[in-house]
């Protein structure tokens, strides 16, 4: 792809139009969400991927913890809400096209409904790599 192929807006960046730092329009797409990876802002570990719509953006930015859009429930969720192992965010990253986002975190206790720390803590051939961080029994 060229340059003169990219989407409007598409890969500019500070580096690219100088030192002034505008915000990023992000781009929701058809359905108005973007997905959203959790990552521990010291360890850098993954914790989880969610997806983001304009309003859980909004309200990150406005409390400083993680919303993300549950698809399932089809609604707005703030992450630990129920279970108070929340995620303070850091900063908001957004990736070159502008339709992905990374938050980086203060996870407090675990991210994942399974009691691990990360929602990634199997292999593809079903090794256990993580450790349980709670009981969801105990929790939920």
């Amino acid at each position: 792809m060229t340059d003169a192929d990219a989407e409007p807006g598409a890969g500019e960046d500070a580096e690219a139009g100088g030192d002034a730092a505008e915000p990023i329009d992000v781009d929701f797409g058809e359905d108005g969400l973007v997905p959203a990876v959790a990552q521990d802002a010291d360890s850098r570990e993954v914790l989880m991927l969610a997806y983001v719509s304009p309003a859980a953006l909004e309200r990150t930015r406005e409390t400083g913890e993680a919303h993300y859009y549950s698809r399932s429930r089809d609604e707005l969720w703030h992450k630990g809400g129920s279970s108070g192992h929340t995620q303070a965010v850091r900063e908001i990253r957004v990736d070159c096209d502008a339709d992905a986002l990374l938050y980086l975190v203060e996870q407090n206790v675990g991210a994942c409904h399974t009691g691990h720390r990360s929602c990634f803590h199997r292999t593809v051939d079903g090794e256990r790599v993580g450790e349980r961080a709670f009981d969801p029994d105990e929790v939920y």
